[in-house]
């Protein structure tokens, strides 16, 4: 009878052993979140960093930065108008060409132009037809250009009549220009009721 009530410690101890299994594997189990809070703080600490404190950082910088870059902008504006100020000098120009335009049309005041005048010659059924440019000149001191211009289109009529009562026969006869120059200074001078027009002088001149 004595047997089997040894056999009751061994059955104890064989159920207490893998009952202290888990008690050592519950130990390891409560180191875990120890462990894993460690390896994430860097990266919490670094995701922190880099996506929120940096961009504001760099924000407030940029913020910062601005009022200087838009005052570096109105300044480099404002150089940009400076040469502006210097329109009066370029303005002088102008003046000195007005000034030549000036003499030039004062040295040209004693002279005035017909530019291709063309006329049917006297006799030819209008088959033959004269074509000429030619310029008058005026008298010491006399402003030949103001005097035509001011009545241009009688002696405009003076100059067609002049050369439409000339025949073939008479542009073949020598020194005919010459006998021509002397029609037109007489006419327009008679038109003008004083000597203005002194001497012409043919630029073109064609018979066709």
């Amino acid at each position: 009878m004595a047997a089997p009530k040894a056999e009751a410690p061994a059955k104890a101890a064989s159920d207490a052993a893998p009952a202290a299994a888990p008690a050592k594997g519950g130990g390891i189990g409560a180191w875990i979140p120890v462990i894993a809070a460690l390896i994430l703080a860097p990266v919490a600490t670094w995701a922190t960093v880099e996506f929120v404190l940096l961009p504001r950082l760099q924000k407030k910088i940029s913020a910062n930065a601005a009022p200087g870059g838009e005052h570096a902008a109105e300044a480099g504006h404002g150089s940009a108008e400076a040469p502006a100020a210097e329109a009066p000098s370029h303005g002088s120009k102008p003046g000195k060409e007005g000034k030549a335009e000036k003499e030039k049309g004062g040295g040209s005041a004693n002279s005035y132009e017909f530019q291709n005048v063309v006329v049917n010659l006297a006799g030819t059924m209008g088959t033959r037809y004269l074509k000429t440019s030619f310029i008058i000149t005026g008298a010491a001191n006399t402003n030949i250009r103001a005097a035509f211009e001011g009545a241009k289109p009688r002696l405009t009529d003076v100059t067609l009549n002049v050369l439409s009562s000339l025949t073939l026969a008479d542009l073949e006869e020598p020194g005919a220009k010459n006998v021509i120059r002397e029609k037109l200074v007489m006419a327009y001078n008679q038109a003008l009721g004083k000597r203005i027009a002194d001497q012409v002088y043919f630029s073109d001149f064609v018979v066709q």
